[in-house]
């Protein structure tokens, strides 16, 4: 396969990778798959918001994790070391910035945008992590990385705006 497809012919856990990898189908979008992967995340976060706290963070956990294995098999499929079309990785970035905001679309929002904005600049030491840990492992922690910085950036502002007004 190595690039030449963009599903397994195969069934069961190859095909299982795939549909996980590519949050069911936001990594083909002819353009900015990242950004539909992201996307994918905010369905997530709004099904997880409602479960307690403790609940909630070991599903993303889980998340991770199952993202972490898809990315791995995908990549190893591809002989790619983080093909385009893995977006798992924004989903769970995503879901976990939004997560760690008030439930309002203003948040919401400014949490997507906040996450983006660090996923594709990639400042220290979210760009280390994406050139020094390989893997599926490595796929998914740049944008763990990234849904940090917008989740400290966000509670600063929101400190912040609660202290103004």
């Amino acid at each position: 396969m190595h690039g030449t497809s963009k599903f397994p012919k195969a069934k069961g856990l190859p095909r299982l990778a795939y549909a996980i990898g590519l949050s069911g189908g936001a990594g083909l979008a002819p353009f900015w798959p990242g950004t539909f992967g992201a996307l994918a995340g905010l369905p997530l976060a709004y099904a997880l918001q409602f479960l307690p706290v403790t609940l909630g963070a070991i599903a993303l956990a889980g998340v991770f994790a199952i993202g972490t294995w898809a990315a791995s098999w995908i990549a190893r499929d591809r002989d790619e070391e983080d093909p385009q079309i893995v977006v798992v990785d924004e989903t769970f970035g995503a879901a976990a910035t939004v997560l760690a905001l008030p439930f309002h679309p203003a948040w919401w929002v400014a949490g997507f945008v906040a996450f983006r904005f660090f996923d594709i600049v990639k400042p220290w030491p979210v760009n280390a992590l994406q050139d020094g840990v390989k893997g599926g492992f490595g796929i998914m922690l740049d944008d763990a990385a990234a849904a940090a910085q917008a989740i400290a950036l966000l509670w600063v502002a929101r400190i912040a705006i609660d202290a103004l007004f």
